[in-house]
């Protein structure tokens, strides 16, 4: 009989590779949009992030020189130039053309024929060179096509473009104003309602906590409106102007406290009951047992809903419309970048830097907090024996 094998089931790779596929889901998004967000912006335009690495193709159309310019050489009438100079370009060219049907028929060296007995050569440096017998005409000159291959550029000028941009910065520090009290008053809210309800033992607990469980389930988008009334109701009499941080914080707190409960009771409820009843019998209050032994013992739950508070107000733009406002100095984060992309929405640099900008926080908070996710999310699903 062979015992203490240390090979793996076949079970056990496959939940192996699938945790491992379900990571990579996850992370390549974010990856592409960083990856994004650093690339030139032409070249962002015309291939995948997944390119970046990897020269990129692209057809452009230029300009020779005006026909002033012209030279007369052996009998022709030529124009001559570097049509990357002229166009402000940098790279290889691999094919060109004269045609906009055929864009590419040519490869560089080649000499193409033309309507009225012109030729054109294009050089891969650029360089080009367009003869006919009868002087050039007009004062526009002749287009020439051709498909450039320019190496990977990566540049920090789509992040200065977004971060020197009027009220940013302001924007910046409104979203912070709002999302750090927005995260810490329901978490002492709910930490103490869920030791009472978790130790505590007084008529109607059980509905009270009913009615929490049913509140999970309660969309935001129905309930916005109705809390919107009751706030301004209740701030008129008491003379509280209507957009204030006042209002949106009390309204990210109702909307958060909910799951807040019913994470910290099932974790507190799951605590050792003897380490209670040793420091009731030692005369503690409940005060004290609150303070110094549940909320120490308790911070992987309080993390884990401060990452989901915090990603959840951070990210938000409905309630900070509705309670705090557009104008310039109550505007998020979130807003101003919506109407930054709404004025140059098809700058796509724009867009991929913007949103990496609005994860970058939170993802500090995310990978700070991490290790207490999995422990605060689990708690309670587990009874021990």
């Amino acid at each position: 009989m062979i015992s203490g094998s240390k090979t793996k089931s076949p079970l056990m790779w496959v939940v192996h590779l699938s945790v491992l596929m379900l990571v990579l889901l996850w992370t390549l998004p974010t990856i592409g949009l960083f990856v994004s967000s650093i690339r030139d912006k032409d070249q962002l335009a015309v291939s995948g992030w997944w390119t970046a690495l990897f020269s990129s193709e692209q057809n452009v159309i230029g300009r020779s020189v005006d026909p002033e310019d012209q030279v007369f050489k052996d009998g022709l009438y030529v124009l001559q130039g570097n049509v990357l100079e002229q166009d402000g370009n940098s790279g290889t060219i691999k094919a060109f053309g004269w045609r906009a049907q055929e864009p590419a028929a040519f490869k560089v060296g080649e000499t193409a024929d033309m309507r009225r007995d012109r030729k054109m050569t294009v050089e891969s440096d650029g360089s080009y060179t367009i003869t006919q017998p009868e002087e050039w005409t007009g004062k526009r000159g002749k287009r020439i096509f051709y498909t450039i291959e320019t190496p990977p550029i990566f540049t920090l000028d789509n992040y200065r473009e977004v971060l020197t941009a009027e009220g940013i910065g302001q924007s910046f520090v409104n979203s912070l104003t709002v999302t750090i009290p927005s995260t810490v008053i329901p978490i002492l809210i709910a930490a103490f309602a869920s030791y009472a309800l978790a130790w505590m033992h007084f008529p109607g607990r059980a509905v009270l906590i009913a009615v929490v469980v049913g509140l999970l389930v309660v969309p935001l988008q129905m309930s916005l409106i109705p809390l919107l009334r009751l706030y301004n109701g209740v701030g008129s009499f008491f003379g509280v102007p209507a957009k204030t941080y006042l209002g949106i914080w009390l309204a990210h707190t109702g909307f958060g406290l909910p799951l807040a409960v019913y994470l910290l009771r099932n974790y507190i409820s799951e605590l050792p009951r003897e380490i209670i009843e040793s420091a009731r019998v030692d005369g503690a209050s409940h005060f004290d047992i609150f303070v110094k032994i549940i909320l120490p013992l308790s911070f992987p739950a309080l993390a884990s809903f401060a990452i989901f508070q915090f990603l959840w107000v951070w990210n938000d733009l409905l309630v900070a419309m509705v309670f705090l406002g557009n104008t310039e100095d109550q505007l998020v984060l979130t807003g101003r970048l919506r109407e930054m992309l709404g004025s140059r929405g098809g700058n796509w640099e724009i867009l991929t830097a913007s949103a990496f900008i609005t994860i970058i926080v939170p993802l500090g908070v995310f990978f700070t907090l991490q290790r207490y996710l999995v422990r605060g999310l689990l708690a309670g699903s587990v009874k021990g024996g």
